[in-house]
């Protein structure tokens, strides 16, 4: 099993076993997030937790001295950090992270998105943006703006594997396309 798979496993368990046990999702993606984020603002700790050279039982006692400190983490999500430690998959954490994170604004119907324009939009623009695809969608819709001159002009909006391509270099490549074919 590849480690994408058994991250996705570990991300299914536990938003299972949250739903079943009612257990609050943004709180769980929260602390998930927050441990992920230790290891990645400290490299020493990450490598020593990957480290097969260093036997199990003291990664599972570093995973939960750092717990024990932080006692607000939900005890769901503690258990689950820990089955990795013991089982040696903490590498797994960033995986599981991703695929919690979609599972959940599955659940909460949003859909994530990415609006590409030639300059900067405003914040106004791109909430019009996500009420316009909102409506469209039946779901809440989340965009994060990037800026690529390339473009020229226009919008190039993607949700999910749907790709909206309204930008002028998109047009002129059609013009050039059915210039060439009506010149044939």
């Amino acid at each position: 099993m590849t480690s994408a798979a058994a991250a996705s496993r570990y991300a299914r368990a536990l938003f299972d076993v949250l739903l079943k046990e009612g257990g609050d999702l943004e709180k769980a993606e929260t602390d998930l997030a927050s441990f992920a984020g230790l290891l990645t603002q400290h490299p020493v700790l990450a490598t020593t937790l990957r480290n097969p050279a260093i036997p199990v039982s003291k990664k599972k006692g570093i995973v939960q001295g750092i717990l024990d400190r932080d006692a607000s983490v939900s005890p769901v999500v503690a258990k689950m950090i820990l089955l990795l430690a013991e089982r040696d998959r903490l590498k797994l954490l960033p995986g599981l992270l991703r695929t919690f994170r979609d599972r959940l604004m599955d659940h909460q119907q949003v859909i994530r998105g990415e609006v590409t324009t030639s300059m900067p939009i405003d914040a106004e623009k791109l909430r019009a943006l996500e009420q316009g695809f909102a409506k469209a969608t039946g779901r809440r819709v989340v965009l994060e703006s990037k800026v690529d001159p390339s473009i020229i002009g226009g919008v190039v909006t993607r949700l999910g594997s749907t790709v909206y391509d309204g930008s002028v270099t998109t047009q002129l490549q059609k013009m050039k396309q059915s210039l060439i074919e009506a010149g044939q």
